[in-house]
């Protein structure tokens, strides 16, 4: 991993004591007083303590950055436009921890994602997302979907037995034809989608 950039925004004694502490921590710090064109460079993180959030002007600039938002506080005060919570006083570790982590995180998520026409598969929570309505799938119909998805042609359902099941005994096209089934209404019941999941003469295809 790259050495990962965190974006300061506090009070001068809240960065003056992070910048004390700069040689333990495992990321690079950038004061955003001393930067210009902030919204423009890539951050990793924002790191942000809760004593600026009076100041309209910074709160603007910290919704125009893309990046994960650690809020800094004394307090349990939590906001929805910060994705972690760094609760003062704490350890170098755990700074780190929380930075790091924060990231990994993200990362993890985005490469779970996968996109299928308007809606999104969540792969680790086995969620099927449209806006922001959500479905809860079994670890077949994940796959279902997977294998749908990485075939450009319609599968058959001997395919997808051979795929899926892996031809196990309690297995036919039978169970295949089943479980399409389910899922289909279960998208249909949630999203109101009928043409989810297709089919023709040559299988099921999306």
């Amino acid at each position: 991993m790259h050495q990962l950039k965190a974006l300061l925004f506090g009070s001068k004694s809240f960065i003056d004591t992070l910048v004390e502490l700069k040689t333990f921590l495992k990321f690079n710090l950038i004061n955003s007083s001393q930067v210009s064109n902030n919204v423009d460079v890539d951050y990793d993180v924002l790191i942000v303590d809760a004593d600026v959030l009076e100041d309209d002007q910074i709160l603007k600039t910290i919704n125009k950055i893309n990046s994960i938002k650690i809020l800094a506080s004394y307090n349990n005060n939590k906001f929805d436009k910060f994705n972690f919570y760094l609760k003062l006083p704490t350890t170098v570790n755990h700074i780190n921890y929380i930075v790091e982590n924060s990231v990994a995180k993200k990362l993890f998520n985005k490469n779970s994602s996968i996109k299928i026409n308007n809606y999104h598969l969540d792969q680790n929570e086995r969620k099927l997302i449209k806006d922001n309505t959500f479905l809860i799938l079994t670890e077949k119909e994940v796959q279902l979907l997977k294998l749908f998805l990485t075939h450009k042609k319609p599968i058959s359902k001997k395919n997808i037995l051979s795929l899926v099941w892996h031809y196990s005994s309690d297995a036919d096209t039978h169970t295949v034809e089943t479980h399409i089934y389910r899922l289909r209404k279960k998208i249909n019941d949630k999203f109101y989608d009928e043409k989810f999941i297709l089919n023709n003469k040559d299988g099921y295809f999306l």
